[in-house]
């Protein structure tokens, strides 16, 4: 059996990529805000499309109530993430936020697929559309949108989730721009069809924006290595801390949040060195990064060739 020489647990925060008490105020406030806005002009939007026909605006409509389900669950999930640790979640309740934001994901995509359907309908079937509606709808809804994707905007790179909310309500601000525009158009034009083929053009915008979110979403529920870092650059790093470093290896990386990562690895040291020193440095080094939550065992040379390797 290999001697362990040392074994320590960093259960400090990761101050650059979690938000402090003032910011989860204002994160919270701006989640609720966005949250009656977008149910408000919801109800407006398909109201308005269900009295005049248009596809376009209730599958906007659609679109913006999973953004508005999206936005509930996204609240939620930043709340659960604050929870203290218990007996039963030792790492607390952070994990909720990568679910979440893989639940936002599939929420888009199945509004994508509404989108499509209806929109193929109109377009085999067109009816007349008061354009002059759609457009001032459509208006309205640029300032919704505008302004909730405003609201995220500041805190946007330090959660998944709240980068998600901001995509979204950006995305919808241009989706709203190109549904006004065929609004205008169908008003002078009397070109229908417009209408069906803006509700799809709003398919794939949603679905372009969704795509990135999905990937990383499904890579962190998968305990993955998250986007911006480098397993290997983390290696090398660890080995560069401290010349007594012989090698590092077990080397393991995966979410705990959509915020914080985490980190543990075997680190093959010189028989004279002294381990609380050479893990003090490498935790140093994997703060810079963005690992916070990390823990490292000690061994020397001799142990490894002792070591059994599970896998």
């Amino acid at each position: 059996m290999a001697q362990i020489h040392g074994h320590t647990h960093n259960h400090g925060h990761d101050h650059a990529r979690t938000q402090g008490a003032p910011a989860v105020e204002y994160i919270n406030r701006a989640f609720k805000l966005g949250i009656i806005l977008n149910l408000i002009f919801v109800a407006v939007e398909f109201l308005a499309g269900l009295i005049i026909g248009s596809v376009a605006l209730m599958s906007d409509a659609g679109h913006n109530l999973s953004d508005v389900i999206s936005l509930a669950l996204a609240m939620f999930a930043f709340s659960l993430a604050r929870q203290k640790p218990s007996s039963r979640y030792t790492y607390g309740r952070k994990k909720s936020t990568v679910v979440v934001s893989l639940a936002n994901a599939c929420i888009l995509l199945v509004a994508v697929g509404f989108i499509i359907y209806e929109s193929i309908e109109k377009l085999i079937t067109p009816q007349p559309v008061q354009g002059g509606t759609v457009a001032w709808v459509a208006g309205v809804g640029i300032v919704v949108n505008a302004f909730t994707a405003w609201l995220f905007l500041r805190h946007k790179d330090s959660d998944i989730n709240i980068k998600g909310a901001y995509l979204h309500m950006a995305a919808d601000t241009l989706v709203s721009v190109g549904v006004l525009v065929s609004g205008v158009i169908i008003s002078f034009t009397g070109w229908y069809i417009l209408d069906p083929l803006i509700g799809i053009i709003i398919a794939v915008v949603i679905f372009f924006s969704t795509w990135g979110l999905l990937k990383e979403s499904v890579r962190l529920a998968l305990d993955g290595v998250p986007s911006g870092i480098d397993p290997g650059a983390v290696h090398d790093s660890i080995m560069a801390s401290d010349p007594r470093i012989r090698d590092v290896h077990h080397l393991h990386i995966w979410p705990l949040s959509t915020t914080e990562t985490a980190l543990t690895a075997h680190l093959t040291i010189a028989e004279d060195a002294a381990p609380g020193e050479v893990k003090s440095k490498a935790k140093e080094v994997l703060r810079d990064v963005g690992i916070c939550h990390a823990t490292l065992e000690t061994e020397t040379p001799a142990d490894r060739e002792c070591e059994c390797d599970c896998g």
